[in-house]
């Protein structure tokens, strides 16, 4: 079986004793892991443990945008930059910290203080990029026998990156405009890009916001109603009128048990990551569990860098039981695995999830 007729068997919910199952690394994991096992460079983990690896699919930009149109070094004359800092593609300023791949945020609106500053702010653009090719790179992944996917972005996490986290929850209150237009100018550029997805025939549009804590809602639902959720149901509405069989994956670490309802109303498909830390996956499972399919459960604050390797292999085997007893479950850690995960709970993760069962 092709891991893109796995594909359809697990979002029909349809068991085969089979699960797509893959994670990500931070570069010093990847190589602390190829070093352990003696895995060269150019052996995929798709072709070692028949990992599950999507091809991705994108809009091309132009390669003739003149820098001057995007320069943000205004928003910054009033801090010291560090010389090994840099300013990302949505303007944002990221300070190197002393833990790998971790950065500091200095956002460019941090100290603006009416709508009307926004204005000339130069939000990314899709003016001239080329869909050309995307539908091409989707025939030749199924005649692969695989997945085509895309990512769209965020919208709520750009946004307060953007104007500064504190912020921009501040404005969510006391100057609404503020959120309003922000997230409006980035929703722009996201639908393009769910709208090019949908046509190029992709097989699943990545997108979401890490809106929750460890807890609960970083915001009262009823914010997360008023400036997110019509947005978020805007995307989907308009990419399942194009390509009606199209799926949505949404990603948002936290708690998010207060809107999954309403996640489902929408249309959302994939559920990512599915914390075990902090969500009731069992009862996530009886409540949702006809309409989605898990994407993650084995968590990375406890079972991946705390627990032995077959204390990940009992994991998995249950979850198997537990939350894939009718196939809708992709595993994967619940978030990229950093230096402090073995790699021999690494291993265990792949031969386990490999295992027919």
């Amino acid at each position: 079986m092709t891991q893109l007729e796995l594909f359809q068997k697990t979002m029909a919910h349809e068991y085969t004793g089979h699960f797509l199952f893959g994670c990500s690394f931070i570069p010093e994991t990847l190589t602390q892991f190829r070093k352990r096992y003696n895995l060269p460079e150019d052996v995929s983990f798709e072709k070692r443990f028949g990992a599950y690896e999507p091809w991705m699919v994108s809009l091309t930009p132009p390669g003739d945008i003149p820098q001057s149109e995007r320069d943000f070094s205004r928003y910054f004359k009033d801090i010291e930059i560090p010389s090994n800092a840099f300013i990302n593609g949505h303007g944002v300023l990221e300070i190197p910290g002393s833990l790998f791949h971790f950065t500091r945020y200095i956002s460019p609106l941090r100290n603006i203080t009416s709508v009307e500053e926004c204005w000339s702010f130069p939000f990314e653009d899709h003016y001239g990029w080329s869909d050309e090719g995307m539908a091409q790179r989707v025939e030749e992944a199924h005649k692969n026998g695989k997945v085509a996917m895309g990512w769209a972005g965020h919208q709520y996490e750009t946004a307060w990156q953007i104007r500064g986290y504190e912020q921009f929850l501040m404005d969510m209150i006391a100057e609404p405009a503020i959120p309003i237009y922000i997230l409006g100018r980035i929703h722009d550029q996201v639908l393009k890009r769910f709208i090019a997805l949908a046509k190029a025939g992709v097989d699943v549009i990545q997108s979401g916001d890490d809106v929750a804590t460890q807890r609960s809602l970083i915001m009262n639902p009823e914010t997360w109603r008023r400036f997110i959720k019509p947005l978020q149901k805007e995307l989907y509405d308009v990419a399942r009128a194009i390509n009606p069989n199209v799926k949505i994956w949404y990603h948002s670490d936290g708690d998010i048990s207060d809107i999954l309802p309403e996640l489902v109303e929408i249309g959302v498909d994939i559920l990512n990551p599915v914390q075990p830390e902090c969500m009731d996956l069992g009862w996530v499972k009886r409540e949702f569990g006809k309409h989605i399919v898990f994407d993650g459960t084995i968590g990375t604050q406890t079972t991946m860098p705390f627990g032995s390797p077959d204390e990940v292999r009992k994991t998995i085997a249950e979850n198997k039981k537990l939350y894939g007893y009718d196939g809708a479950l992709i595993f994967s850690p619940t978030h990229v695995l950093e230096p402090d995960v073995p790699p021999e709970n690494i291993m265990a993760f792949f031969e386990e999830c490999a295992k027919e069962g």
